[in-house]
């Protein structure tokens, strides 16, 4: 689709961005692969909006952790695929706080109920409100002992290939 609007070479030129052939100026397959990589960082930014809310209402701190979100979410991906084939249980931590976030905004969505279909349109009032840094010590918690259980796990692995 892009190459129906701008000119792009089929062929790399070094670390260029832009090239010539023939003359003309062409752009390098590396601005793709650049689009392809910032689009990538907005994607995930926007899918951490509802993760945030999860924890806090606070405008200020959903309008930082996504700025972050967006300047280090690049970096952390080729730190985190070079670790992940040593953080065994990482995606189970993961998966836990995923799921903890999810019970969450259904709770809060609960409690603030303004729907006909559920409880006349009331409010729920047996949920309990989970409070921000119950939220914070179980994201710790989780992701800090899968982290835990994978280097004792490699550890294992490790010490019985050298008995071996």
């Amino acid at each position: 689709m892009l190459r129906k609007v701008i000119r792009i070479t089929d062929d790399y030129d070094g670390e260029k961005l832009r090239t010539e052939k023939d003359g003309k100026s062409y752009w390098t397959p590396m601005l793709i692969v650049f689009l392809t990589i910032g689009t990538t960082d907005v994607m995930f930014a926007f899918d951490s909006i509802p993760a945030i809310f999860g924890l806090t209402k606070d405008p200020f701190i959903v309008f930082t952790s996504n700025v972050f979100a967006l300047l280090g979410l690049q970096q952390l991906y080729f730190l985190l695929g070079a670790l992940l084939d040593k953080l065994v249980y990482l995606p189970v931590g993961l998966a836990f706080v995923l799921g903890f976030i999810g019970i969450k905004l259904v709770m809060e969505a609960l409690s603030g109920n303004t729907l006909p279909f559920i409880n006349g349109g009331h409010p729920v009032s047996w949920v309990p409100e989970v409070p921000t840094w119950v939220s914070l010590v179980v994201i710790v918690v989780a992701i800090g002992s899968s982290a835990i259980a994978s280097v004792m796990k490699m550890k294992s692995v490790e010490a019985a290939k050298s008995e071996a």
